[in-house]
């Protein structure tokens, strides 16, 4: 067992996976240790903390996590699984100094801070205004914001919970995708659901029953075994052999819909300092967002010659969220 060196625990815990990794203190460019658990599969933080810890075998200082759900008093509720996240029960269960909790935004919103530029794939070079307001949404399992203010030495993130916002549709065709929702009994539905993953099979659903794009025998074969479809439906869209038509239209349409929410959450934050598009969904798409995203983000009205000015980057990184919880840990925010 290591014990020459200061180590801390960071952790990215979501609806459907949680990432814990050890770093040596002062240094994040790669983790000592690192795996990836299903959420589901345990009944508390605790107890899969001391499954990786034991695993590794290593022992640990200071921890820090984002959690996907809203945090108050370092206590939060994760929004998709049954269990919490007590930052004081955590540090009193493996005698730790310190033990932060925080939005799982607010970890992505610092971890933007550590990468590499290779790590920001430019979608709008837009116009940088020093020190000006950043905005961070996050399509994973479900949908993400966070926002960052300069506070005169540094950028201070900020959580929200905007992602549960109602959708607004922003074009005839998003109008037709919420009356779709309406008639088969799901009402008001917000973009936490339709601009994440857990948008694609809806999105699929409704453009099939549109029947621009017939399905093929193949592909609804595949979608009957999968057991999540999302992954089948991103792999027909993105085939180097043959795109499948319907499976693009529908990531087209989901970032069409995403590019409406930042649009929305640009405007609110102002944010002249940068947009940055992080989550799960963003690097595994990355041709959709190229293709139309922008057109969607830059709608058109009085605010049209502000958004085309604002700087607009995906982060490829799909482990930023884990890499902000060892920052806060090491004090680097």
């Amino acid at each position: 067992m290591m014990t020459d060196v200061a180590r801390i625990l960071a952790g990215d815990i979501g609806g459907t996976k949680t990432n814990l990794a050890v770093y040596a203190t002062g240094d994040f460019s790669q983790p000592l240790a690192q795996t990836s658990f299903a959420s589901r599969d345990y009944v508390d933080l605790e107890t899969m903390v001391t499954d990786f810890l034991e695993s590794c075998g290593l022992t640990v200082q200071r921890a820090a996590f984002g959690v996907a759900g809203p945090v108050f008093n370092g206590r939060a509720k994760i929004t998709k699984l049954t269990w919490s996240v007590d930052a004081e029960e955590v540090r009193e269960r493996f005698a730790l100094a310190e033990v932060e909790v925080v939005n799982d935004l607010v970890a992505t919103a610092y971890g933007i801070g550590g990468i590499p530029a290779s790590e920001l794939l430019c979608l709008n070079k837009g116009t940088f205004v020093d020190h000006g307001p950043l905005a961070v949404i996050a399509p994973g399992t479900g949908l993400g914001e966070a926002m960052m203010f300069w506070d005169g030495q540094r950028y201070q993130a900020y959580p929200t919970e905007g992602g549960h916002g109602l959708f607004s549709p922003a074009t005839r065709q998003q109008l037709a995708l919420a009356e779709f929702l309406f008639a088969r009994g799901s009402g008001a539905e917000t973009f936490d659901l339709l601009a994440s993953g857990r948008g694609l099979p809806v999105i699929y659903d409704f453009l099939k029953q549109e029947g621009a794009h017939p399905e093929p025998d193949w592909l609804a074969q595949s979608l009957e075994a999968a057991i999540d479809p999302a992954p089948v439906i991103t792999s027909a869209a993105l085939s180097p052999v043959q795109r499948d038509p319907l499976c693009c239209a529908t990531l087209r349409l989901l970032v069409e819909i995403i590019a409406v929410e930042s649009a929305n959450l640009a405007l609110k934050t102002l944010s002249t300092g940068g947009f940055f598009i992080g989550g799960g969904i963003p690097p595994k798409i990355i041709p959709a967002f190229q293709e139309v995203f922008m057109t969607s983000f830059v709608r058109p009205g009085p605010m049209q010659p502000l958004l085309a000015a604002m700087p607009v980057h995906l982060v490829t990184n799909p482990e930023t969220a884990l890499l902000g919880a060892a920052r806060l840990a090491m004090g680097l925010t």
